[in-house]
């Protein structure tokens, strides 16, 4: 039986994919700060809205309103497909202080209340039918609390694939940092995207490895990418080797 892909529309990841991601998988999109972690995540659920697959995204680290703006910046308009039911902003950031945030849909009371948060997240994904789900950034829900990183990734990850939803979850972790943003989630995840900004000769490098991905085969190389005025585009014709000699 053929496995059934979500396509992320991304110019260059279907073919480092050889596909797309499986469908109901649940991938870190993992990488440290100033590799692109977050546009990739937007990227990939405008690209859905594009298709007419619904989209939820998650904010934790920053306010719904510049996040609008920022994704306005490479010609996302979210605010459209809002209006229409078929995209959802959850506000886990402000906590619904402030004017703006008062007029959010979905609004997290208190952030690092892991069950109120999945209640939420769960309410605007069955509402508008989600088909992509993207949260930004898994990593803020244990960052004081490593030891439970593997069980809140485990919790989402049972959430969103029972509501059939193909899902990133952006993980940080530091500039010299080999992990992927906890213990233990790499084995919790489906998948793991790795981003990284590397310093070769002078000159900083971004690069793009898949680390995993059940259900399909991948590349196993590293890829270069760009991040343009429309997004991220991945060199899938390309390895970019680390070697420092």
């Amino acid at each position: 039986m053929p496995i059934e892909r979500i396509k992320t529309g991304i110019p260059g990841l279907d073919e480092v994919l050889h596909g797309g991601i499986p469908r109901r998988n649940v991938v870190l999109l993992s990488g440290g700060p100033g590799t692109g972690k977050s546009i990739l995540g937007q990227q990939f659920l405008y690209n859905g809205l594009l298709k007419g697959e619904p989209g939820v995204l998650v904010v934790l680290e920053e306010h719904p309103v510049q996040v609008r703006i920022n994704m306005e910046q490479f010609g996302w308009n979210i605010r459209k497909y809002e209006e229409k039911g078929l995209a959802a902003i959850v506000d886990a950031f402000t906590g619904g202080i402030g004017e703006a945030a008062r007029r959010e849909r979905y609004v997290v009371p208190a952030p690092d209340d892991l069950p109120s948060l999945v209640d939420i997240i769960r309410r605007a994904a069955k509402e508008i039918r989600a088909a992509r789900v993207v949260i930004d950034s898994v990593t803020t829900l244990y960052i004081t609390k490593p030891s439970v990183a593997r069980a809140v990734v485990m919790q989402l990850k049972k959430m969103l694939s029972g509501l059939g939803c193909t899902s990133l979850l952006v993980s940080q972790v530091s500039v010299t940092e080999r992990g992927f943003g906890g213990p233990g989630v790499e084995h919790a995840a489906d998948g793991i995207i790795r981003l990284d900004l590397d310093e070769i000769q002078g000159k900083l490098f971004r690069s793009m490895i898949i680390w995993k991905m059940r259900g399909t085969s991948h590349s196993m190389n590293r890829h270069p990418f760009d991040i343009t005025d429309n997004g991220i585009i991945i060199y899938y014709d390309r390895t970019l080797s680390l070697s420092r000699r």
